[in-house]
């Protein structure tokens, strides 16, 4: 992905919320109170020129938030 999410201030809030909440698993968090997080993320993405629309695409987004989430 030519996109680096890390640096987009809806990440950082996202990264934030995820550390300072009790739960372990990005996916989890990502599916509840990280919810509104990542819709403004992937907002941001597209903005940003992602194509979304391909599941391949927000596969591969998705897994590389969860992988920075859970590992940074």
């Amino acid at each position: 992905m030519d996109w680096d999410f890390t640096e987009n201030i809806a990440f950082k809030a996202l990264y934030n919320a995820f550390k300072d909440s009790d739960e372990s698993s990005a996916l989890e968090f990502l599916s509840s109170d990280g919810a509104s997080y990542y819709l403004e993320l992937t907002q941001d993405a597209a903005g940003e020129g992602i194509d979304l629309g391909d599941n391949e695409t927000m596969e591969e987004l998705q897994d590389e938030i969860i992988i920075y989430l859970e590992n940074n």
